[in-house]
């Protein structure tokens, strides 16, 4: 098999490309070749497999890349949430300027290729209309209310329209946010959710921007990355009717995130996190579904991490561990 994987350089991406190549093949087929697409090279540890090949440059730039034919595809690369609504143009480019290019490209080639969509659970979003229920399921009407989640609403459909079509054999599988994220804050407004634990555990204070009853539906990186090879590897018929589905997640208010914290690593590491109010990540957040079902991905033997004190304990393990967490990651649990 062939495999490329778009945003394939970053935290996620290179996360899937590492998990592939240990098992070195999906649906039970070899995997021969992985071409990594990003902005930034691959890195280091991924490019010293002879199947690893990375392409960095701008999606927009690389149709003939795109056209050389794969069998499969996991579409990672998008510019996040707090990007989106900051830059509207920069959002339009990066996820549905990029995406059709990649879709054309796919056709052109004249290999049916399986994909797979990173989308998200912000495709949801109260209406007036149409009140957001809680929890969300995978038969709710999306409602997005921000920019990132009608990219994403919408790249669903043209996904799913092209499958029809018979171009390619797709599927969209809605990412809850993943926690715990290594190395900076990124432009998501979601960033917050893994930098209040992040941060302290390196040793390093940090804000948090909304109070502790804000809720929100979680995954580790680990699962998440499970779900996107589980749904990979599915058939049409096992993920039955709608292309779209969401993936599990665990529903955590940010007071029980932070007692987990304390659990784990105790008080003087939960003291690092204070509490300062952004109304801009407030109110970006306060438009996303605060818990998820996903009775489809369930089916396929997938579910959600156990508690959130698992998902600091990967993260912990991941910083010993795993390539591309930073060596002082750690530094907070021995200070």
């Amino acid at each position: 098999m062939r495999i490329l994987i778009t945003g394939g350089a970053g935290f996620l991406g290179a996360r899937l490309a590492r998990e592939i190549l240990q098992r070195g093949q999906l649906a039970g087929k070899t995997v021969q070749e992985l071409v990594i697409a990003d902005l930034f090279p691959a890195p280091p540890d991924l490019l010293t497999d002879p199947r690893v090949t990375s392409h960095a440059g701008a999606m927009l730039t690389q149709g003939d890349l795109f056209k050389s034919g794969f069998d499969g595809v996991f579409h990672l690369a998008s510019a996040v949430s707090g990007e989106c609504e900051a830059d509207f143009d920069l959002g339009l480019r990066s996820n549905l300027d990029s995406t059709r290019l990649l879709l054309d490209s796919l056709r052109a080639s004249g290999q049916v290729s399986r994909l797979v969509f990173a989308s998200s659970v912000a495709v949801f979003g109260p209406d007036l209309g149409l009140p957001l229920p809680n929890p969300v399921t995978d038969t709710t009407l999306p409602a997005p209310q921000t920019s990132y989640g009608t990219h994403k609403l919408m790249l669903e459909y043209l996904v799913a329209d092209c499958t029809r079509k018979g171009f390619i054999d797709g599927r969209s599988a809605r990412l809850m946010t993943v926690a715990v994220r290594p190395g900076k804050p990124n432009g998501a407004a979601s960033s917050f959710f893994s930098g209040i634990i992040r941060e302290p555990l390196a040793g390093v204070s940090t804000t948090c921007p909304v109070d502790t009853s804000v809720s929100h539906t979680l995954a580790s990186p680990g699962n998440t990355v499970r779900g996107l090879i589980t749904v990979f590897e599915a058939s049409r018929e096992a993920i039955g009717g709608r292309l779209a589905l969401n993936l599990p997640g665990l529903h955590v208010s940010v007071g029980e995130m932070l007692a987990a914290l304390e659990k784990v690593a105790g008080p003087a590491v939960r003291q690092r996190v204070r509490f300062e109010a952004d109304e801009r990540v407030a109110s970006i957040v306060g438009n996303w579904a605060k818990a998820s079902t996903a009775e489809r991905a369930n089916a396929l033997g997938l579910h959600a991490d156990e508690n959130f004190e698992a998902i600091i304990e990967q993260y912990i393990d991941d910083c010993r561990t795993r390539p591309g967490y930073p060596t002082n990651a750690l530094d907070g649990l021995t200070a």
